[in-house]
Order: C-alpha cells, then sequence, then structure tokens
C-alpha cells in the first residue's frame, strides 16, 4: 500500500471532504467524478480515498435515509459535527484552506484539473456570492436537480429556496434544511407566501391565489399541486420549525 493511501488525514483536508459530499449527489460519490478527482489531486491523495473519505461521511449523515461506508474515526465525527452546527463558520473555513492551499501549491498545474467552478476565480467574487453558490449546489445536489413540487430538471429554471429568509436568520443561510429545491415561479410564490408547505410536507396554495381568477393557467400551476406532497431530498430533509416559521410570518392564508 502507498504512503499517500497511509497517511493520516488532516483536520483541514476533512473539512474540504465535508464540503466536497454535500456539494454532491449521492449517487455520484465514485473515484470517476471529476470534482473527486480535482480534490484528491488537489490534496495529493488518490480519487478512491476520497470518495471511500466521502462514503464514511454518509454513514454518519443524520439527514440521509442510505447509509455508506462504516469505517469512520472520531476526527471524522468532530469534523462532520463542526460542519453540520455551524454551516456558515465552517464553510468560510473551508474556502480560507482552500485559497492556503492554492497558494502553495503549482497554481498551474491545479487550474489544469480544478473545476472552474471550484477554482480560484470564486474568492474575487463577493462573501455573499459564495456564499449563496454554495448553498445553490448543495440543495440541488440534495434534491437530485429536481424542482420538490414539479420535478422540473432544467437546472437553469431551478433556484434554492430559503424557507426561513436569508435576511431574517443568519445563523442558518447556509444549512441545508432550511433549503428546497424549486422552479423560478414556484419559488417566487413560495417567497411572496402564495404557497407553504405543512407538517407533512404537502404543498398549501394560499386563498388569494383562487380569488385571483381561476383561469387555466392557476389551475394547472398552482391549484393541481395543492394537496401534493413535495418530492423530499435524499438528505438534508427540510427542518419542519423552519417550515412552521414560513406559515406562521409568510405564507398568505387569504
Amino acid at each position: 500500500m502507498s504512503q499517500t493511501i497511509r497517511r493520516a488525514w488532516t483536520r483541514e483536508e476533512l473539512i474540504l471532504t465535508v464540503e466536497l459530499y454535500c456539494l454532491t449527489t449521492f449517487g455520484r460519490i465514485n473515484n470517476r467524478n471529476k470534482d473527486i478527482i480535482a480534490l484528491a489531486a488537489m490534496l495529493g491523495r488518490t480519487p478512491s480515498s476520497v470518495s471511500y473519505k466521502m462514503a464514511n461521511f454518509a454513514s454518519i449523515d443524520p439527514t440521509l435515509d442510505r447509509k455508506g461506508a462504516s469505517h469512520v474515526s472520531k476526527l471524522d465525527i468532530a469534523v462532520w459535527n463542526e460542519f453540520f452546527q455551524n454551516w456558515n463558520e465552517m464553510f468560510q473555513e473551508s474556502e480560507k484552506i482552500r485559497r492556503v492551499i492554492l497558494q502553495n501549491r503549482n497554481k498551474t498545474k491545479l487550474d489544469m484539473v480544478f473545476d472552474n467552478k471550484r477554482g480560484k476565480d470564486k474568492y474575487v467574487q463577493t462573501k455573499s456570492r459564495v456564499n449563496q453558490d454554495f448553498f445553490r449546489q448543495v440543495i440541488l445536489a440534495s434534491f437530485d436537480n429536481c424542482c420538490c413540487i414539479t420535478g422540473c430538471s432544467i437546472t437553469e429554471l431551478l433556484v434554492a429556496s430559503h424557507i426561513v429568509p436569508w435576511s431574517v436568520d443568519k445563523q442558518n443561510r447556509l444549512n441545508p434544511c432550511n433549503g428546497l429545491c424549486m422552479n423560478a415561479l414556484h419559488d417566487k410564490a413560495f417567497d411572496i407566501g402564495l404557497l407553504t408547505i405543512d407538517q407533512d410536507y404537502r404543498v398549501v396554495v394560499s386563498g388569494w391565489v383562487e380569488k385571483s381568477g381561476l383561469n387555466s393557467f392557476i389551475q394547472e400551476t398552482f391549484l393541481k399541486y395543492s394537496g401534493q406532497q413535495i418530492h423530499l431530498p435524499t438528505r438534508f430533509i427540510p427542518d419542519r420549525s423552519f417550515l412552521e416559521y414560513h406559515r406562521t410570518h409568510i405564507f398568505q392564508t387569504s
């Protein structure tokens, strides 16, 4: 067995791996995934070792209804808990770690293998934009790139909707349990309270929508989904307390 594979994982490496785990659709955690290959190159590890470590994280992910590998270390658990309990701070730390690694490595070589969405150009963007991009990628990956209401899979039309608005709860801005994947129309309706999600994850349409006119558009885009359960994500199930906040403070009952 090579020295690279046997080398103990550091906290910094695990933070970057947790981040990539969150950004990756569960079914794409394998050593052929280009993002895993890129992270492995940056860390000086093999794609197989990175994908296996991500599978380890799957085994301790409380939001996942399918489990991965089961050989986890105390450090694996500690880093996962750090990330899961403070998404905002840990994502910022992962960005700092990546920046340091990129500065200390052969940048030309890394740029050839590092996915452009995760590359050094992100560091010249605003903090808010980077955070929102991270949140969107996590939500879309969790919902398998499909709208939770309609099943629309056109990525360009999908939005990562905050259940409790970005401006209201700073602590949970990046918490994927505070997110829903919706198409742009239903995202806007959710944002202004024309629809909400109940405790059983079913769509509730505001009475205001019916009052606006029962034409075919309203019927096909809103009323047909009333009472229908949303397509739940493979992990990071929406927190019911966040949904309750939306129903109480944002939803327009009539």
